[in-house]
């Protein structure tokens, strides 16, 4: 992930691009986000969120703002980072929020884009069509997982095994399936 964003930073300064703001959204961004600011000696960094997701591969007919932009965006070039552009509707929440609130510009700079997404990316890493399982959402993957197996009678054995075969460690799946039985 880092090589991506190394890329991706290297991009935006190529480009001229010198966000006065980098805002991550909420959760999948904040990571990437981090990483950005201290790339691109960039330490004003904030936070927004919309929820659309609410299982693996179960969305909610359309995405609502959650958590407003906490910090004054009039006039400003604002970074607009997530991990991955799926749909792209939450995007485009996110983007006219900011747009109502004055932003001068916003690029939008994921680290994998999806070619059916309403919107593109004005920089991303990587285009694909698979699920994606980030580092920092393999805990909350496997419970949304074993909730879903429960209710459509789904193998959890074969998500399993799924998650293994996209690069997820068997190490850390084997200890967060041993803390959901504690739980």
């Amino acid at each position: 992930m880092y090589e991506i964003l190394l890329e991706l930073a290297d991009k935006l300064r190529s480009e001229g691009f010198k966000p006065d703001i980098i805002v991550g959204i909420s959760r999948g961004g904040w990571f990437p986000a981090r990483v950005l600011s201290d790339l691109l000696d960039n330490p004003y960094i904030t936070s927004v969120g919309a929820e659309f997701y609410v299982g693996v591969y179960e969305t909610n007919r359309e995405p609502c703002l959650t958590q407003p932009i906490a910090v004054d965006v009039s006039g400003k070039k604002i970074l607009l980072v997530d991990d991955v552009v799926d749909t792209g509707k939450s995007v485009v929440l996110i983007k006219k929020h900011l747009s109502q609130l004055g932003a001068k510009e916003t690029k939008l700079l994921t680290l994998y884009f999806k070619p059916w997404s309403v919107i593109r990316p004005d920089l991303y890493g990587k285009e694909t069509s698979d699920w994606i399982v980030f580092p920092w959402e393999v805990k909350e993957t496997l419970s949304k997982l074993a909730r879903k197996c429960k209710t459509t009678n789904e193998s959890f054995e074969t998500a399993i095994s799924n998650l293994i075969k996209s690069g997820v460690s068997e190490e850390l799946i084997d200890r967060f399936l041993k803390e959901q039985k504690t739980s």
